[in-house]
Formats: structure tokens, C-alpha cells, sequence
């Protein structure tokens, strides 16, 4: 049972495409959790705003502070962080860790979030930062070495894609035990950029058939992956139309 709001308490700012572009996407409970608290979390910090006055640095505690009259660095969450965060475990039922790895992953398949990997003094962290200007600004400049400037040790980068599973599971449905097996066997098969630009042709042709995104692996597989341009959004039937349309059932 929920009280209701008192009469004094802080305001949450986020952007509007939240609610009006991202939140009627969403069809997973724990995805639609781990989301807002990541967003509300990454606005406590500051996120997609420059911090206020006298407000302090817009970064956790425990990464690097920014050298004199730098920019702060854009805020982010780590892992381990929200692993042991108890108001986000506390709405996920008896396996709360294995729930927020599933939020966060599908969170990042969605394109609300951006996580990269981190490997600093022989110790691996997962950073997740809001896929804002800010946020991709941020990721591109670890990928490049230049932030966060103030890290004693290098850091070594590398951007995490989703599993098979994840991109099924937000492109098509829900898995079964046989398409399982065929994910997998298609996972040891493609390399992992071949199956994630596959499953997103599938979504900009509104083709949410396996067999369609098999079909575009095995093709790249005979026949060499080509750079081919990609249709507007309102052009999409170009593809089932074209050399994938057998696989297509209207």
C-alpha cells in the first residue's frame, strides 16, 4: 500500500521522450524497474544537466575526480552499485541480482542505456551511462583514452553487445526450448555484430521472424556481407519485398 506523496519532497527531472517515446515501448516489468531507477538515479547525479553551483561533482563516488576547471565527467552506474542497491532489489522479487542483470541488459538492447566494460589495475567493472549527447560523449571518449584524465593506471574499454537471447526476446518474443537451441547453434555459427545488425534489419522491416533474420545470416554467410544501404523507416517492405521476402508470411 502506497501512502501517497508528502507535501514536500524532491522533484525527479527527466527527459520527455521518456514518456512519450520510451515508456510505451517497454514491455517487461524488470525492464520498465531497472529503467527508471537507472534514470532516476543517474538525475540525483546530474545526468543530461550541468551540476547546479555549489552542488559538488556530478560523478559516484569512488571515479576519479576532474582535474581543476575541467568539465565534471558525465555521471554514470556501476554494476556492482546496483547489484547492491536495496530500493532496487527490494521490487524484484526472491532473485533480485539475476532481475537487474536481465533489466540492464534489456535496458541496453532497447537503447536507453550504453554499457561499457572497463578494465582498470587487473579489475573489470561495468559502467552503464543514459544514451544522452552526454552519455555517448562519454563512451566515445573511454573508447578514445581521453576520460576519465585523472585515472592514475590506463583504462582498457570494450563495449558490451547483447546476447542473442536479449535481441530475440526484443525483436520477436518470447523464447521456446526449440528456438532456444537454434540461438545457440546460430550464436557459435555468426560472429556477434553479423547477429545483431541482422536482428536490427528484422525490426526496421517489421519482419519479427527468426527466420527471416536466419535467412539474412546465412545469406551474408554464402554470399559475403555487403555494405548495403539501409532503407528509411518508410521504406521498409524494400526488404521483404526483395531477397527475403520467401520468408515472409502476410
Amino acid at each position: 500500500y502506497f501512502p501517497g506523496f508528502p507535501d514536500r519532497t524532491r522533484l525527479v527531472s527527466l527527459p520527455e521522450p521518456v514518456f512519450s517515446e520510451l515508456l510505451p515501448l517497454i514491455d517487461n516489468l524488470v525492464e520498465l524497474k531497472v529503467t527508471l531507477h537507472c534514470l532516476w538515479r543517474l538525475s540525483q547525479m546530474g545526468a543530461g544537466t550541468p551540476p547546479a553551483q555549489g552542488s559538488g561533482p556530478a560523478h559516484p563516488p569512488g571515479s576519479p575526480t576532474p582535474a581543476p576547471d575541467a568539465s565534471p565527467p558525465t555521471p554514470y552506474l556501476r554494476r556492482r552499485d546496483l547489484l547492491a542497491d536495496p530500493v532496487l532489489r527490494a521490487g524484484l522479487g526472491e532473485e533480485p541480482a539475476q532481475a537487474i542483470a536481465e533489466g540492464l541488459e534489456r535496458a541496453v538492447v532497447r537503447g536507453t542505456l550504453l554499457h561499457v566494460r572497463v578494465r582498470q589495475d587487473d579489475q573489470e567493472e561495468d559502467w552503464y551511462f543514459a544514451n544522452s549527447p552526454r552519455g555517448r560523449a562519454a563512451v566515445q571518449a573511454l573508447r578514445e583514452g581521453r576520460w576519465p584524465a585523472a585515472t592514475p593506471a590506463p583504462l582498457q574499454v570494450q563495449v558490451q553487445r547483447p546476447t542473442i537471447f536479449t535481441l530475440y526476446e526484443q525483436t520477436i518474443g518470447l523464447l521456446s526450448p526449440l528456438i532456444a537451441d537454434e540461438l545457440r547453434e546460430a550464436e557459435a555459427t555468426y560472429p556477434p555484430a553479423w547477429i545483431e545488425e541482422a536482428f536490427h534489419r528484422a525490426a526496421e522491416a517489421n519482419v519479427r521472424q527468426w527466420r527471416y533474420v536466419r535467412a539474412i545470416l546465412e545469406r551474408w554467410a554464402r554470399e559475403g556481407k555487403e555494405d548495403e544501404a539501409r532503407p528509411e523507416a518508410s521504406d521498409g517492405r524494400r526488404f521483404i519485398q526483395g531477397k527475403f521476402g520467401d520468408y515472409v508470411e502476410y
